[in-house]
């Protein structure tokens, strides 16, 4: 193994602590290594610690350990990204201060964000199945030249379990996963299976979850907190001639009714809620995709990679509001195809990548509403203009050139042209818009010593506006009456940011400082009109600018071969403008990480004592000073405590308890709708063959 890449990466190393003792055999650390290197930041395999940029990579022995309960559970903690949950079964991931449709969600290399994704607190990444993946890839920062619109606050990418056998001789495996949580008396159960050659593997699994009403801290149990899940997944990959490999897959997660808590219970400032009725009923998300790799070895280009895939979103709801007879039901989808090919080829100290892609995505929707009183029934506008398309295309270069074995510099351009057409709704007006933008991206890496390397960027990302953007308009909340604007263009972020990266053999740290401007930010703005019923006009503008700063940073030490210590520290302020007036700009998350020890006390037994904290944050922007999910006083800091034992019973079996909250304490993450788990006890099973 080449000496560099012996070093950890420092961003991987604030995953969730291991279970490994901090000083191995050197075949014990490689596997380590190999359990770490990520794919997303260059868009091929690579040691995190060598690549300029930020990264944050979950991988198999921490997936298995964390026992999540939603996708996103999983990057609790970790450096540069915040977990947000509106309501059971939800959330998602908060970036350098981004969220929703600024932050672009990919699974295995496939576009989740829909043309109706929100630019705000959304359900849609827990409909990826967290039991089935093989790893979770962040890249902080902006990451437009490879990955297009919406990659602003940087990707997170979810990586599905992809088994391979060696040797001609079919072999087989199989695993039983089960975990129960007292907090929700929530149960959760996995089998998966594979068998195959080194030519070909099938594999596949199916989960279960059944969440029951959360207990919080203190004891009181939160009503309208239950709901269940089923997932399912099959792949086949297969080696169909040499230098060619072919792989199919389909997913498919179901949340047949999930309640939206902070609709159906008083928020702050609320006396009553703001709803009688409202379900997403059902949630799911459907996925084929076929991709083939050919190791070409040609003259024009060494290899080449090609995706085909479908998915489609339901967001299907019944609601009714508190105190009225009609109950509206919604039916909305997302069907989305894309198509990208990518090549990359070595030319002495340059390792090039370039690529295109298109993506087509079809938005349906309806609503009707009913009458509970008199059952009349009666067709209303829906959530979006059906029939509205967004396509987009884009071709993109890069070059990582490692000028010497010290300096490596990655640059790179992208164009990008989206068509965004709605039909005519509202007064018979349709919108039919295409945006382009030219995104660029530069990196530095200089290493001082084989442990310690410098790392500075600079990023453009960019936003299309999107079916969400252009198409919600009619009668909105709070009196509000909004029409659409065919001059809606892009958003877009600039940032630089400097950081260190460390990998001793006894510290592994990190350390990165960053600085955005987020430019022609889309809000929806009073234009002074009143409509004949009496309802102010709105528009939604490129009219905001966001200024954000901030740190990442965490730090292990390997006090002994049995004994490692660690801590990580987010910290991120944000500041809009205008029209000539500053504010705290919307859901900043305080600072906020994790430290633990973890000791392990033989070969079979890990023991872990840990924390989760943030800090108070009552900078409060003023959509949040008067939503009712966040206390107008601000949220207040806390801290957890928490044990963790692991027991490898057999060579076969292996179990975890997990005791989380031990004090009790009532807490609630800052922007999230509900508060978080009482006391709870987590006991995973973990069955493989």
């Amino acid at each position: 193994m080449s000496p560099r890449l012996l070093p950890l990466s420092i961003a991987l190393l604030l995953a969730a602590p291991p279970v490994w003792a901090a000083e191995q055999k050197p075949s014990e650390r490689e596997a380590r290594l190999l359990d770490q290197i990520q794919v997303t930041a260059t868009r091929r395999p690579e040691s995190s610690f060598d690549v300029p940029v930020a990264t944050t990579v979950v991988g198999q022995r921490e997936i298995a350990d964390r026992a999540p309960q939603v996708a996103m559970d999983l990057l609790h903690g970790e450096p540069g990204t915040f977990v947000q949950q509106t309501t059971p079964g939800q959330g998602i991931v908060i970036v350098r201060g981004l969220k929703g449709s600024e932050v672009l969600h990919l699974v295995d290399g496939f576009r989740l964000n829909t043309a109706f994704f929100r630019n705000a607190p959304n359900q849609y990444m827990a409909l990826v199945d967290g039991q089935m993946l093989e790893r979770v890839e962040v890249v902080r920062g902006p990451s437009g030249t490879l990955y297009g619109s919406d990659a602003m606050g940087g990707v997170v990418q979810l990586l599905s379990e992809e088994p391979r056998f060696g040797g001609p001789d079919r072999q087989s495996s199989s695993r039983v996963r089960m975990i129960y949580g007292s907090a929700d008396e929530s149960l959760l159960s996995r089998v998966s299976a594979a068998v195959g050659n080194q030519d070909w593997v099938l594999s596949g699994g199916a989960t279960y979850q059944d969440v029951g009403e959360l207990r919080v801290g203190g004891g009181d149990e939160l009503p309208f907190t239950n709901f269940t899940a089923r997932a399912g997944d099959a792949k086949l990959r297969w080696n169909v001639a040499e230098a060619h490999e072919f792989m199919v897959q389909a997913q498919v997660l179901t949340q047949p009714r999930t309640p939206r808590h902070d609709e159906l219970v008083p928020g702050f400032g609320q006396s009553q809620p703001s709803s009688a009725v409202f379900f997403f009923e059902p949630q799911e998300r459907q996925f084929a995709q076929a991709r083939w790799r050919w190791d070409a070895g040609l003259p024009a280009f060494d290899g080449l990679e090609m995706h085909l895939g479908y998915q489609k979103v339901r967001d299907d709801r019944r609601a009714r509001d508190f105190g009225s007879n009609n109950e509206d039901r919604e039916r909305n989808a997302s069907e989305l195809i894309g198509l990208t090919a990518q090549f990359h080829k070595q030319l002495g100290r340059h390792h090039l990548t370039w690529g295109a892609e298109y993506y087509t995505d079809e938005v349906s929707s309806f609503r009707q509403r009913t009458n509970i009183a008199t059952a009349a029934i009666s067709a209303r506008p829906g959530r979006f203009p059906d029939g509205s398309t967004m396509n987009s295309f884009a071709i993109y270069v890069a070059d990582d050139f490692e000028i010497s074995e010290a300096l490596d510099v990655y640059g790179g351009l992208r164009w990008t042209r989206s068509d965004v057409e709605l039909p005519p709704v509202i007064g018979g007006i349709g919108i039919d818009i295409s945006p382009s933008d030219l995104s660029g991206h530069l990196g530095v890496r200089y290493s001082l010593t084989e442990e310690l390397n410098l790392i500075a960027n600079y990023g453009r990302g960019f936003r299309a506006p999107n079916i969400f953007d252009l198409g919600t308009f009619g009668d909105r909340p709070s009196n509000r009456f909004n029409i659409p604007n065919a001059n809606l263009d892009s958003e877009t972020v600039d940032t630089i940011d400097l950081g260190i990266k460390w990998s001793g053999e006894r510290v592994e740290a990190e350390l990165v400082g960053f600085v955005s401007r987020y430019n022609d930010k889309i809000t929806s703005v009073l234009t002074g009109d009143v409509t004949e019923t009496g309802r102010l006009v709105t528009q939604s503008r490129n009219v905001t600018e966001l200024d954000l700063h901030g740190f990442e940073a965490g730090l292990r030490w390997f006090v002994d071969p049995t004994l490692s210590a660690y801590i990580t520290a987010t910290h991120t302020r944000g500041d809009e403008q205008f029209e000539g007036d500053e504010y705290a700009a919307d859901r900043i998350p305080p600072l906020f990480g994790k430290a633990g020890l973890t000791w392990r006390a033989g070969e079979a037994l890990t023991l872990e004592g840990y924390t989760f904290y943030a800090a108070r944050q009552d900078r409060l922007s003023p959509r949040d000073a008067v939503d009712p999910r966040i206390n107008p006083d601000g949220t207040a800091g806390w801290a957890t405590v928490n044990l963790r034992a692991s027991w490898q019973a057999t060579d076969a079996l292996s179990l975890s308890l997990r005791a989380e909250n031990l004090a009790d304490k009532r807490y609630r993450e800052h922007g999230t709708g509900l508060d978080e788990p009482g006391r709870n006890l987590i006991l995973t099973l973990d069955w493989r063959r």
